[in-house]
C-alpha cells in the first residue's frame, strides 16, 4: 500500500447513507490537505454533491479501486456486493488495498467476501453502520468493525470523529460485525414493535399521546425517544412521493437476516417473526396506495389489526 499516513480513498454506492457518509469524508480529506476522495455510482449524477466538495467522479468500480488504497462500499443488498466484490477482482492487482464494506448484510455474505478479498491478496474489513441517513449527515454514526487489527488501526481515524460518534471492534473476524450488525436490527425491531404497540394502546384507551411520548422520552432513552418521534410524527407513514426515513424494504431484509442468523445457531426469534408479518402487512398497504413505507410502519399494521385507521390522526392531518 502506498504511504498509510496519507491513504488515498475510494468509495463506491452513492445511495443516502453513502453519500452522507462519503460527503463527510471527503469534508474531513480536504481540511487535512490529503488527496481527494475518488467515487463512483450506477447513476454518477448522484455525485455532483460530493463532486462539488472536491470529490473526483470515476466511471467504473475498477477506475476506483486501482486509485485508490482504501475502498469504502455502501451498498443496500447481498447480491449488489457479491458483483461489486467480483468486480473489484477483475479490476487488476489489490494486494495491499484496504476494502470496507459498510453494507448491512448477512453475516455468512461478509465471510465470503473477505476470504476472496484475502485470497487476492487485499484486506477486508465488515464495517456496517447503526443508525439512518439524517444521523449519517451528522457523522454520528456508530460503526461496527470487523477485519485485520492492522486494516483497522489505518482506517479508524477516518471514521472515529468523522463517519461516526464511536466505533466497536468485533474481532479479526468480518462476520462478527455482520452478526452484530444483525443482533442491532433485531433489537431495533423489536423496540420498533413494542413502541407501537404502547401508542396503538393509548389511542385504543382514550389517553392523551404526549403523556406517553414524555414517558419514553424521560425513561427510556434517547433512542426509543427517536422512535417514538417517528411514530408521533407521521414519519412511519411519509407523504405521497417522500422518501422514508429508512425503507420498509430494507427492514424486511434485515429483519429476515436476523432470523435466519438465529435458526443457524438453532434459536427461534419470535419476536422478529411477529415483525417480519407485521412489515408484510404494511407493504401491501404500501403498494395499494403506491406509497414508501418507513421501517417504523409497523404501527400502521398494528392500528390496523386493533380496528384503527393504518393513518394516524397525525398524517391525515398532514396529508389534508
Amino acid at each position: 500500500m502506498a504511504d498509510t499516513r496519507t491513504p488515498r480513498f475510494g468509495w463506491i454506492g452513492l445511495g443516502n447513507m453513502g453519500l452522507a457518509m462519503s460527503k463527510n469524508l471527503q469534508k474531513h480529506l480536504s481540511q487535512n490537505g490529503a488527496p481527494a476522495l475518488c467515487y463512483t455510482n450506477r447513476t454518477i449524477s448522484r455525485g455532483e454533491p460530493l463532486e462539488a466538495l472536491g470529490g473526483t467522479p470515476l466511471t467504473s468500480v475498477a477506475e476506483v479501486v486501482q486509485a485508490s488504497d482504501v475502498v469504502f462500499v455502501s451498498i443496500s443488498a447481498d447480491s449488489v456486493l457479491e458483483g461489486i466484490v467480483t468486480e473489484i477482482l477483475e479490476s487488476g492487482p489489490i494486494s495491499g488495498k484496504i476494502i470496507v464494506d459498510t453494507s448491512t448484510v448477512h453475516p455468512s455474505t461478509s465471510d465470503a467476501a473477505s476470504k476472496k478479498i484475502v485470497q487476492a491478496g487485499g484486506l477486508f474489513v465488515a464495517a456496517p453502520v447503526f443508525g439512518a441517513t439524517p444521523v449519517a449527515e451528522q457523522g454520528k454514526l456508530l460503526f461496527a468493525l470487523g477485519g485485520p487489527s492492522a486494516a483497522i488501526d489505518i482506517i479508524a481515524p477516518y471514521i472515529d470523529g468523522v463517519l461516526a460518534r464511536a466505533v466497536i471492534r468485533t474481532g479479526e473476524e468480518a462476520a462478527s460485525a455482520a452478526t452484530l450488525k444483525t443482533l442491532g436490527n433485531f433489537l431495533t425491531a423489536g423496540m420498533h414493535l413494542i413502541i407501537s404497540s404502547a401508542y396503538t394502546v393509548t389511542e385504543k384507551s382514550g389517553m392523551d399521546a404526549s403523556v406517553l411520548s414524555s414517558l419514553i422520552t424521560e425513561n427510556y432513552g434517547p433512542y426509543a425517544a427517536s422512535i417514538s418521534d417517528r411514530l408521533t410524527s407521521g414519519a412511519y407513514l411519509p407523504p405521497r412521493g417522500a422518501k422514508p426515513i429508512s425503507d420498509l424494504e430494507l427492514a424486511l431484509k434485515d429483519v429476515g437476516h436476523g432470523i435466519t442468523c438465529a435458526k443457524d445457531v438453532g434459536v427461534k426469534l419470535d419476536v422478529a417473526e411477529l415483525v417480519m408479518e407485521l412489515l408484510g402487512e404494511a407493504q401491501s398497504f404500501g403498494a395499494a396506495e403506491q406509497r414508501s413505507l418507513d421501517s417504523t410502519s409497523v404501527y400502521g399494521a398494528l392500528r390496523k389489526r386493533a380496528g384503527l385507521e393504518f393513518e394516524s390522526d397525525v398524517v391525515k392531518k398532514r396529508d389534508g
